[in-house]
């Protein structure tokens, strides 16, 4: 879901045009730059679906921490916090709404491995609706999260500087649809 939550923060950044680009982009993604390294050290996995090869939608992730809802809440706040103290008081509720909607769009597509306290703490039920185990409808979701966001981008960017415009949306296009193909990829 990579691609369609850089779709999302796009579509911010056409209502909240004094928010740097690259900010939303991190702040859409930072569930996942913070899972990087807990999977690096292990505390974090990601294990295949048994009978698959872990391709696109084919992998259960125990990210017990950093796609917690409690650790989403966390992870939001203090990104928002950070934010907030660089941007103003408004760029930080954005930025951190745009962190905690990663959580929102994950729990979308995930199976049920989102866990409600951090490292699953009293063994609750997880959450996920399972959207993966449709992989053309996921990529579809997926293609079409990044298409309305991309295009009200691009809409809200002509505005200002229409050649300029047309050169970031056909990046931001190419660079979609590699992120997807990739994604499909298992890479």
């Amino acid at each position: 879901m990579i691609a369609g939550h850089f779709g999302l923060a796009a579509a911010v950044k056409a209502r909240s045009p004094r928010i740097p680009l690259w900010t939303l982009m991190l702040a859409t993604a930072w569930l996942d730059v913070v899972f990087v390294p807990l999977l690096a050290l292990k505390v974090e996995t990601i294990d295949p679906v048994p009978g698959t090869d872990g391709g696109y939608g084919e992998a259960v992730i125990h990210a017990d921490y950093t796609h917690s809802v409690v650790g989403a809440v966390v992870l939001s706040v203090l990104f928002g916090a950070v934010a907030g103290w660089r941007l103003g008081r408004r760029a930080g509720v954005i930025l951190g709404a745009v962190v905690f909607s990663h959580w929102v769009l994950d729990l979308v597509v995930h199976r049920m491995d989102l866990p409600l306290l951090p490292g699953n703490a009293g063994d609750l039920p997880r959450l996920g609706f399972g959207l993966w185990r449709a992989p053309a409808v996921s990529v579809a979701v997926e293609v079409l999260l990044m298409a309305v966001g991309f295009w009200l981008y691009w809409r809200a960017a002509a505005r200002v500087d229409r050649k300029r415009a047309r050169t970031v949306g056909v990046v931001a296009v190419l660079s979609g649809v590699v992120t997807i193909v990739l994604d499909l990829a298992a890479v």
